[in-house]
């Protein structure tokens, strides 16, 4: 028989294990050569605004050959022990290491290979599809076109090219490293020997449970106040991290065991066959797995994060550009002002002008404001644009009341109240104080008047009595001028205007249209290039799992044949088989979701004025694509069972 023939008959005979690995391949170098394509096309740099696509594009793609190449690596680790025996039995019939090594590099290169084409061929398609998502999300109007760059076709195969050849090297050293005798023993032994449960076993679970508990506890406590320094800020947030990944590793080497261990000591050792076949197989495996399940549940954890905050930020482009620009324009210059007002006349376009006149006082919230003022501003003296009660629509004040317009947001989390109080307006001769009657999350001024700070608003007497005693040191901005457009559709003409004339490139004219759309060109790209690298590594961990599954399913193939000599059934062999998948893929999802909320909850206001509804909707979509890995592996495990007898 020819080596020809041994690697041919082998690769027939190992296809089988192999389909998700090559659907793994062929994914990977499709989402690569999409993400190279799109940052060799032009089009890309053409988008209407400032975002360099290709750029931001080409810094991803680092991090996506990162991905997949600790995937591939540790995907081939699985199968070349599995093909240990194989190995061994070649060297027993008088292969040489290296000639053995010819095979399987032959068997990997068609396999490697062939994958890597169809991947390229799927990704040229792709491509496209990525750009007219990318499109949409951040609102260019314009056509996606189908190019084939050469370019782009050379990178991919150079990087899958050394990808390989750190796999051969990988395949070299085993082979190499390893004796017949061990080559018989690698597949039926675990990652690491574990040992019988003790009282530190118990200790470390109970410990894991409590750094998490500790992490998400002070998360939740960054800004309220518990830290009054940058310092202190920065050590709690190294702890957190530490702590909640610390906790995580230590979950799963203690914490699962103690868990189960304590169910099955509730029914006193009568365990049903399902119970036997997860939970004793889980406490010892996920023990075992302890460092891997870690890896994959924090780079899970980060990808949600990520993509939910970025998603936020998107989500609220909207509301983000209202609070930024309370008015459809916004001026700075009354020339300029009145220069578009002309323009909107002439097209016959109605409009309401507002006109509001701020006064920069000093003011004193310590009556009203928590200690994490001190933290987040210096002290509780701030410089705060103030207007009249005659500027804003719907408010009457009494003379000694103010409120706060444009408090929403950071803003909330930045200044929070205790609720209503005094607050001391401090002028160059003396000072007023008023009592807070509420607030209001509108805006009023543009961002750049306020600088984030809310804006008080006062009676129009006390107005007039600041007004007379400002320090003219701290005034910023004299005049405020916003121009609304009733009708949408003149809004868009007004907006057409707005943007063939240029005025967008003006530091004194504002549009809300055009603060939401570079928002979102902004946000959009970001998550758009957060979500290909978290579906990138949802697969790849997904594959990681399932492969694991695989091997596990094999070394137990030996106990389903007894169980099924004893009387079971198939039914009651998968009852417990389903259980235990969804205990393997749940406990790691669970997890990682859990560090994810805790981590966008800590910060969230930073990035939009939504959090449920994003967060909801990246947490449902990533836990059904994590979840079909576990539907096939139940789908797998059923055909061991059925093979088993």
């Amino acid at each position: 028989m020819s080596l020809t023939t041994i690697i041919l008959r082998n690769l027939r005979k190992n296809i089988k294990h192999y389909y998700l690995y090559v659907f793994a391949l062929i994914f990977s170098s499709s989402l690569y050569f999409s993400f190279v394509t799109l940052q060799y096309d032009p089009s890309m740099d053409e988008t209407k605004g400032s975002v360099k696509g290709a750029a931001a594009l080409a810094a991803a793609s680092v991090l996506l050959v990162a991905i997949v190449a600790i995937f591939l690596l540790y995907a081939n680790t699985i199968f070349i022990k599995r093909r240990s025996r194989e190995i061994g039995l070649f060297q027993l019939i008088g292969l040489t290491k290296t000639r053995i090594l010819g095979i399987i590099t032959a068997e990997n290169m068609i396999l490697y290979f062939g994958s890597v084409l169809v991947g390229i061929s799927a990704g040229f398609v792709v491509s496209r599809l990525a750009l007219m998502v990318l499109f949409r999300i951040i609102g260019v109007e314009e056509m996606a076109e189908l190019r084939l760059s050469p370019g782009a076709i050379v990178q991919t195969i150079l990087v899958f090219v050394v990808i390989y050849m750190l796999i051969i090297a990988m395949n070299y050293v085993f082979i190499k490293r390893q004796t017949i005798l061990a080559l018989f023993q690698v597949a039926s032994s675990t990652e690491q020997r574990v040992s019988k449960r003790s009282v530190l076993g118990t200790l470390v679970g109970i410990a894991g449970l409590l750094l998490i508990l500790l992490g998400y506890y002070v998360s939740t406590e960054l800004f309220s106040g518990s830290f009054t320094n940058m310092g202190e800020l920065a050590f709690a947030m190294i702890f957190i991290l530490a702590a909640v990944i610390i906790g995580t590793y230590l979950f799963y080497k203690g914490s699962v065991g103690v868990i189960f261990n304590m169910i099955r000591r509730s029914k006193s050792g009568y365990l049903s066959i399902g119970e036997v076949l997860s939970l004793s197989s889980i406490m010892f495996r996920m023990k075992s797995n302890a460092l891997l399940l870690t890896v994959i549940t924090t780079v899970s954890a980060l990808a949600i994060g990520l993509l939910s905050l970025s998603y936020i930020s998107y989500y609220s482009s909207e509301a983000q550009a209202r609070h930024s620009v309370p008015n459809d324009f916004a001026f700075v210059d009354e020339q300029e002002k009145a220069q578009f007002a002309e323009a909107l006349d002439s097209r016959g376009i109605a409009y309401t002008v507002v006109h509001r006149q701020p006064i920069y006082i000093e003011a004193d919230v310590s009556d009203i404001a928590s200690a994490s003022v001190e933290l987040n501003l210096g002290d509780k003296s701030l410089i705060i644009p103030t207007i009249s009660e005659s500027m804003v629509e719907d408010i009457e004040l009494e003379p000694g009341e103010a409120i706060f317009m444009g408090y929403n947001g950071t803003i909330q989390q930045i200044l929070p109240t205790l609720g209503k109080g005094a607050i001391r307006l401090v002028g160059q001769s003396g000072s007023v104080e008023l009592r807070l009657a509420g607030t209001r999350e509108e805006s009023v001024l543009y961002y750049m008047y306020n600088s984030g700070m809310p804006t008080v608003v006062v009676d129009d007497s006390i107005y007039e009595q600041l007004r007379v005693d400002i320090d003219p040191a701290l005034q910023k901005f004299t005049d405020y001028y916003g121009i609304d457009i009733p009708d949408p559709s003149a809004r868009e003409q007004a907006e057409q205007y707005f943007s063939d004339e240029g005025l967008e490139e003006s530091n004194k004219v504002f549009s809300q249209y055009a603060d939401m759309m570079a928002s979102r060109m902004n946000m959009g790209l970001i998550m758009f290039i957060v979500a290909f690298l978290g579906l990138a590594f949802l697969i790849t961990s997904g594959c990681i799992l399932y492969f694991k599954q695989m091997n596990e399913s094999e070394e137990e193939k030996p106990s389903y044949t007894i169980l099924r000599k004893l009387g079971f059934t198939q039914s009651d062999l998968l009852r417990g088989i389903v259980f235990k998948q969804i205990l393997n893929f749940g406990i790691p999802l669970a997890v990682g979701l859990s560090h994810s909320y805790f981590a966008v909850k800590s910060g969230w206001f930073f990035f939009g004025t939504e959090l449920m509804t994003p967060m909801l909707i990246v947490m449902g979509v990533y836990t059904a694509l994590y979840s079909i890995f576990g539907l096939l592996s139940v789908l797998y495990c059923k055909r061991v069972i059925k093979e088993s007898l």
